[in-house]
């Protein structure tokens, strides 16, 4: 899937990105980020990404800047 980077706050350790496919905005955690060893996430930066359950929600992992 394809996205671009809603928001993300480093502080609180997550944030949004809205899919290209218009569907609802997807959380990604921090751990997806370093995971992925990527310094940051910029509102409005393309982003691909896969879809994971965790704990009963649905968020981003697999992260690649695009």
């Amino acid at each position: 899937m394809t996205g671009k980077v809603k928001w993300f706050n480093y502080k609180k350790g997550y944030g949004f990105i809205t899919p290209e496919e218009g569907d609802k905005d997807v959380f990604v955690h921090i751990t997806a980020m370093r995971e992925a060893q990527l310094k940051r996430l910029d509102e409005g930066q393309d982003i691909a990404y896969e879809l994971k359950e965790e704990n009963g929600k649905i968020c981003a992992t697999n992260l690649t800047l695009k």
